[in-house]
This record gives C-alpha cells, structure tokens and sequence, in this order.
C-alpha cells in the first residue's frame, strides 16, 4: 500500500513514469472495475476488459494533472472515467445510427424494437447521474464508489472523509432520487 501511496504522489507531481508503474501495479482492480461496468452491456459494446483499461489509461494521460490521494480514490476516479467511456462509446453508436450523410428510411416498429435496451439505458443512467450531481456531488460520488467502483462503504467513508452512517444515508437518498430521475426519464 505504501508504495501505491508514492506512486500517486509523484503520479500528482507529474512523474508518467510514476503514473505508468501505478496502472500496472493497479491493473488487477481496474480489470474488476471493467468486467464490473461492462456486465450489464456486455452484448451491446464492442469493447472488452483489456480495451476499457487502456482506454482509461489514455484518458488519463490526456487528462494531465489529476490530484487523487489515495487507491480508493484512484479506483473511484477510475470507475467514473470507465463509465464515461462506455457512455461515450453508446452516444457514438446512436450518433452513428441516426445516419449523418446516409440515405433515410423510416421507422417502423420491428426497427426500433431491435435498438438494444441496454444502450439507452446505460444513457439514462448516466444523465440521471448529472442530475444528481446537480443536487449533490457527494452523492454522486457515493453512487458512482458504492455501485460502479464497488467499494465498500468503509472505504467509501475514508476517502470522502465522512462516517459509514453518513454513507449509507447518501445512499438511500442517491438511490430514491436516482430512481425518480429514472422514471420521469421513461416518461419524456
């Protein structure tokens, strides 16, 4: 543990060195949290395990500097980058269906039932989470550790700095508030 508490230090100071011998020292945990994410859409993306964690470690890189202190912040960091990559990859996919330059032909039922639920659903998910995120980032970021990261809520505590009863109450509230969003979500 102590050498991945120097690695995100100097991984902090701008050491890519540092960075990289962290992902490989972490690469186990982000290839949970990937099999983790993809489960549910494992039919629907073409994405992999492996092709998730590099593509979060290519984020990473462009994103620069990033202050985390800490594994579970690193892992719930991580979590939120996988998550916005899988997000991402259905926009392009559902930009790509819509047909740009191609040549338009109309909707019928049999078409629109083969979009994979899944897909908009993932969509769904992710815009109810900006909303949330609008009420409250500490929820969001319960949401996004508890369920997409998979820490417990010791760990969730640690790193947000607050009790376990204050994690679990974050979370009951994040789960009804998701759950309305969701709902009005299906209805528009």
């Amino acid at each position: 543990m102590g050498d991945v508490t120097g690695l995100l230090a100097a991984a902090n100071r701008g050491d890519d060195v540092a960075l990289n011998r962290l992902f490989s020292e972490l690469y186990g945990d982000l290839r949970r949290l990937a099999r983790a994410r993809l489960q549910g859409n494992r039919n629907l993306t073409l994405l992999d395990t492996t092709a998730l964690v590099h593509e979060s470690y290519f984020r990473f890189l462009k994103a620069g500097q990033v202050r985390i202190s800490d594994r579970p912040h690193f892992l719930a960091y991580a979590s939120r980058v996988m998550r916005s990559i899988i997000v991402d990859f259905f926009r392009e996919r559902s930009a790509k269906r819509r047909g740009g330059d191609d040549v338009r032909v109309p909707l019928d039922r049999d078409t629109a039932e083969s979009v994979p639920a899944g897909e908009t659903e993932a969509i769904r998910v992710h815009q109810a989470l900006e909303e949330l995120s609008l009420v409250s980032d500490r929820l969001t970021r319960v949401v996004e550790m508890r369920y997409f990261a998979g820490m417990t809520e010791p760990e969730i505590a640690e790193t947000l700095g607050v009790t376990e009863r204050t994690v679990r109450r974050d979370w009951e509230k994040a789960r009804m508030l998701l759950a309305i969003a969701l709902k009005s979500g299906e209805a528009t």
